[in-house]
């Protein structure tokens, strides 16, 4: 550590002042209120303009009450967009905060954690190995300091700090090893990221596959709205010859035809889907991680920390020189020159849980504390496919302690060892491994060294012994691991551990038995199409170091799998960045991993991950009932402005832009707010994951929709023709027509519920919104029949009792008919 005196950091005066003068540490922060962008938004969706002109071509005929109520639901509507906007954002702000980077520094000569965000120019950051940093700073203090700056230079081989000149750390950058003391001297745009950043912000983030599906459905219609504006308009001008009149028409048709519900609910289904998510302990970075989760078809987990409690408990010590094992199982804790060496080969201020354990068994039972008396002058970090670490120590007398830890493999390879030796070691190793136990191997230097060699690659080491931990299960891993079973996802362990560690922990939390162990060596030794067959029997994958993880996760996506995988460590990033969905451990993982993943479980418990996936395929399921009614509402919208010009009947003029917008009004906070709050399907978790690839606007996918739609369609036309044959009114004929169409609607809402169990099965299914929007729509339905002013404005008539049960027996009839099909699915299996 380099010294240059007494660090304090700025006082808060000092906090203040610079951050007026500099700002906050925000890399793309905007000025402008994101409020005018969400109303720039509203104002330029079609249905906006659409009202816009209908509300002009009103005004234009002279029928200003129509025109003050086509503004009226304009406010409606955009209040309404406007709303959900804002309620999704506030669920992403929210999540946002929650991830948001932290920062460690010395303010006021105390260290505090805060919000990256929050540096400002002047503070002094505090960084260790696995951090990323969060500001460009200048070093004040550091040790074994190396970074890795490939986000900045595009070349990933690490950067030695301090040694040559080269003082500066910047934002973005990771520590590979050592820690240093950093003075903030750029923040934000000013810093090379913010830089780089600045000229990448127009690059746009690729969107998700239903995005995408949206998108050109949406595209589609829009294009099919158009063309049948400008037809129905020439059309209604030909046999009106009244240009107002004729686009009143096409704007109707116009109106029906846009699904602007869709983007809508999407958007608010994930967007709540994360905010549910977080309720649930886990943070999703992005609200539509939560549109792929439903599919999760394998996931990959690490052992320790994620299956296993990372309680390590000291379990067992192999002395070599006497072939003897030391169980502390059974025995008490004694010194050992393996245990001391374990120690010397540790961090001085531990933070990992086994060197946490090592230093307080060695402090119980030490003859005399050593650990004063002499100071770490030389430090080799963790590293290596089969990693190792080795610290040097000094006293005053000049004695010399030169110690190394770390795996098995790594270890014996720099150990003065015969064949015989090493294969006794590995047998031992294998033993204790076989007992659930992670093995590390101590070493130590006992030669005179000039100068310290450059890497600890460089040492020849005498072996002392084997140092075994153990680690627990979580006591809910195993139900945890059924559920992902029972669910059709696939479980598959990566480890670092030795294969009969990982195979002894897999037979305790109930893995299914796996025909063959894969190695990281093994894994490398293969090439893709090769590791894809052999990986989908294989569900134990130990001795795995960073490249062999990534290339599993590339094999499984090639596969056809939709992967999640959780990682804490600094060399879990690459594979957690590469999976579909990364997950991070929210208290013990990295900084690394938590940048890396799409999802963080705030308290480390996997188990939240079956109800997260539950969430999912929830959110999907209902998504798609609510896509699926949309559609299915929309067709006799469509239907009803368009047959009877068609078909030439003696009354046309059915729908208005009025009666449209009304019925948008009815049917967006049924799709948007009642779908939403639907609870899962009774048999969703015991169903297979979907495709990733399903469309929800495949021929296949809409086809019971479409049929909805038409029979809708048939039973509202047939009750018009009904009433107009015996002598009604065109007045009476469109109002039974739109009271049969508004109660299908309701009807529609419960039958779309489910598209396996019967309704009265899903009246029993809690969503307290059902009777409110039944309740709203009648309503409206019954002010619009029976309210004089109403009447005038919709061009209705009232209905007598037995007339308006007719509008309810075809609306039975148009809408009921699915039960059958739904049993007979039922039947089926």
């Amino acid at each position: 550590m380099q010294e240059t005196g007494a660090i304090k950091g700025l006082s808060s005066a000092e906090v203040i002042a610079s951050r007026k003068l500099h700002g906050r540490n925000f890399a793309n922060g905007q000025d402008h209120s994101r409020f005018w962008e969400a109303v720039k938004d509203v104002v330029t969706e079609p249905i906006f303009i659409l009202l816009v002109v209908a509300a002009l071509v009103y005004l234009g005929l002279g029928e200003y009450r129509e025109s003050f109520i086509m503004l009226g639901s304009l406010a409606f509507v955009a209040g309404i967009s406007l709303y959900q906007e804002n309620r999704s954002r506030n669920a992403v702000d929210a999540l946002n905060k929650l991830t948001a980077p932290k920062a460690k520094v010395l303010r006021d000569g105390l260290v505090m954690e805060i919000d990256a965000a929050d540096l400002v120019i002047g503070d002094c950051m505090m960084l260790e190995d696995g951090n990323l940093v969060p500001a460009d700073g200048e070093l004040l203090k550091w040790n074994d300091l190396s970074v890795n700056e490939s986000i900045l230079t595009g070349e990933s081989l690490p950067v030695v700090k301090g040694l040559t000149g080269d003082n500066k750390v910047f934002q973005g950058t990771m520590l590979l090893s050592g820690s240093c003391i950093a003075r903030v001297n750029a923040i934000g745009k000013s810093t090379m990221l913010g830089k780089i950043g600045q000229s990448m912000g127009a690059i746009a983030v690729p969107q998700t596959p239903l995005q995408l599906q949206i998108r050109s459905f949406i595209r589609s219609m829009v294009a099919a709205g158009a063309i049948a504006f400008v037809i129905v308009w020439a059309v209604n001008y030909y046999l009106s010859g009244s240009i107002l009149h004729g686009l009143l028409h096409g704007l109707t048709l116009a109106m029906s035809v846009l699904p602007e519900e869709i983007p809508v609910a999407f958007s608010t289904f994930m967007a709540l889907g994360a905010y549910h998510l977080y309720k649930k302990n886990v943070i999703a970075k992005s609200p539509y991680t939560v549109e792929t989760l439903g599919a999760a078809t394998v996931i990959c987990v690490d052992k320790t920390g994620t299956i296993t409690q990372n309680a390590m408990e000291l379990a067992a010590i192999y002395v070599y020189k006497d072939d003897r094992v030391i169980d502390y199982t059974i025995l008490p804790f004694d010194y050992s020159e393996v245990l001391e060496f374990a120690m010397w080969a540790s961090e001085t201020d531990p933070f990992d849980r086994m060197e946490k354990v090592i230093h307080e068994v060695y402090e119980r039972v030490s003859p005399t504390d050593r650990r004063k008396r002499f100071s770490m002058f030389h430090e080799y970090p963790l590293e290596g496919n089969y990693p190792i670490m080795t610290h040097a120590f000094r006293d005053g007398d000049g004695e010399t302690i030169i110690a190394s830890k770390g795996s098995v493999e790594g270890i014996l390879a720099q150990c003065i060892l015969d064949e015989a030796g090493k294969e006794r070691v590995l047998a031992r190793t294998r033993e204790l491994a076989s007992r659930g136990y992670r093995v590390l191997a101590v070493a130590r230097y006992d030669g005179v060294m000039e100068k310290m060699p450059e890497s600890q690659r460089e040492f020849r080491f005498d072996l002392i012994g084997l140092i075994c931990f153990y680690d627990p299960p979580k006591s809910n891993i195993r139900e945890t691991i059924s559920q992902f079973y029972n669910a059709g996802i696939e479980v598959k362990m990566i480890t670092g551990d030795h294969a009969e560690t990982a195979a002894a922990i897999a037979a305790q939390v109930g893995f299914k038995a796996s025909p063959e162990v894969l190695t990281g060596s093994m894994v490398m030794g293969m090439d893709l199409p090769e590791l894809q067959q052999r990986l989908k029997p294989v569900n134990i994958l130990a001795r795995m170091f960073p490249d062999a993880k990534l290339k599993v996760i590339e094999a499984l996506k090639r596969n056809g799998e939709v992967v999640a995988m959780t990682g804490d460590g600094v060399n879990d990033g690459p594979a957690l960045k590469a999976s579909h969905i990364g997950i991070s451990m929210g208290k013990g993982g990295s900084e690394v991993a938590k940048a890396a993943a799409s999802l963080v479980l705030v308290d480390d418990d996997i188990g939240h991950m079956p109800t997260a996936v539950a969430l999912g395929r929830k959110i999907y399921e209902n998504l798609k009932k609510a896509i699926r009614y949309i559609i299915s509402i929309h067709i006799p919208i469509i239907l009803i402005v368009t047959l009877p010009l068609v078909l030439q009947w003696q009354f046309i003029d059915i729908f208005s832009p009025v009666h449209v917008i009304f019925l948008e009004l009815i049917m967006g906070p049924t799709c948007s707010i009642v779908f939403e709050n639907e609870p899962i399907e009774a048999n969703s978790m015991n169903m297979p994951p979907r495709k990733l690839t399903t469309s929800f606007f495949s021929i296949r996918e809409l086809s019971l929709s479409i049929v909805q739609g038409l029979m809708i369609t048939l039973s509202s036309l047939l009750i018009g023709q009904y009433a107009l044959r015996n002598g009604a009114s065109p007045e009476l004929a469109r109002t039974m027509i739109y009271a049969t169409l508004v109660l299908a609607n309701i009807f529609l809402t419960l039958v779309n519920r489910s598209f396996y169990h019967s309704f009265i099965t899903t009246l029993r299914y809690k969503n307290r919104l059902i009777p409110l929007v039944i309740l709203v729509s009648l309503f409206i339905l019954l002010v619009c029949i029976y309210f004089g002013p109403a009447q005038q404005v919709f061009k209705f008539t009232s209905l007598s009792i037995g007339e308006f049960g007719k509008c309810l027996l075809a609306a039975v009839l148009g809408v009921f008919w699915i039960e059958v099909i739904k049993f007979w699915i039922r039947r089926k299996g």
